[in-house]
């Protein structure tokens, strides 16, 4: 009973420190992110996001969560485009050629962005792989999504499906 306890006090004040640390707005961000195409050339900033549910995800190459995420990432941006969502992918491979293998073998349906700097996974103060960031309308980051395990894709969608009808 006292690792149950002692557990349930750790997840709380994970949480609680997750929801603190993250709670970034896009406009603060933005300022740092230098996202480019896989290619370098500049891309959208991510103010232009305002007022569509965003759910970022940082991945790269060397991830085995990610190939099985991507998946995922293709139903909700099939699912949910025309309601508001809008996925992107964020890679932070080194070698921009990993990627571009990667996505040869696990073809997307969603925006790929690169952030080659590791400014903008600074910024999100990012701590695993892959990790989604859930924001919300207004910019704000309403969940935080480290790893990726199909029998919570269902929880997530549930996430997105509220947010999108704020």
């Amino acid at each position: 009973m006292n690792k149950l306890i002692l557990l349930f006090s750790l997840v709380l004040k994970l949480s609680i420190f997750a929801a603190t640390v993250h709670a970034e707005h896009l406009e603060q961000a933005s300022a740092s992110c230098q996202l480019t195409t896989l290619d370098g050339k500049p891309t959208y900033d991510l103010q232009e996001l305002k007022g569509k549910v965003v759910y970022m995800d940082f991945w790269a190459s060397w991830c085995p969560p990610c190939v099985k995420s991507f998946p995922f990432l293709n139903q909700l941006e099939h699912d949910l485009k025309d309601k508001g969502l809008h996925v992107v992918g964020i890679n932070l491979d080194e070698k921009i050629a990993d990627a571009q293998a990667f996505l040869a073998d696990n073809p997307v349906e969603f925006s790929i962005v690169a952030d080659s700097s590791k400014q903008c996974a600074k910024v999100f103060e990012l701590m695993a792989m892959p990790t989604s960031y859930l924001i919300d309308k207004k910019g704000n980051v309403r969940h935080i999504h480290q790893g990726f395990r199909a029998d919570e894709s269902q929880q997530l969608r549930s996430l997105i499906t509220q947010l999108l009808m704020e």
